[in-house]
């Protein structure tokens, strides 16, 4: 697979953030993180796919990117984007909507 798996986070926990973590654990996927508490144009990345500052914000990126490798589904503005498969991004998705996530882009099988 020439894709890999970006997980936009920050330095200090959240219950989704966990969530994650320990689902790629589980599955053994790895995956890049990058802190958007650290990195300002990470940050401005997260604020506008999602409208906020949402993390877990995970995206399919081609090897070495940081970006999705397609643009991500519209989101309203001001609609929530928890647990929404935009199709190369998700974010704060629970443990069912990672797993289906993951499997549809290849990273654990279905």
């Amino acid at each position: 697979m020439n894709k890999e798996l970006v997980m936009y986070s920050r330095t200090f926990g959240c219950p989704y953030i966990s969530i994650a973590k320990k689902t790629l654990s589980e599955y053994n996927v790895s995956f890049r993180e990058i802190f958007i508490d650290k990195d300002e144009k990470a940050r401005q990345y997260v604020l506008n796919w999602t409208g906020f500052l949402s993390v877990p914000t995970l995206v399919v990126a081609n090897q070495g990117d940081d970006l999705p490798y397609q643009v991500p589904t519209h989101l309203m503005k001001g609609q929530s984007p928890r647990g929404i498969n935009r199709g190369t991004l998700i974010t704060e998705a629970n443990r069912e909507e990672l797993i289906s996530w993951l499997a549809q882009h290849g990273f654990i099988k279905g």
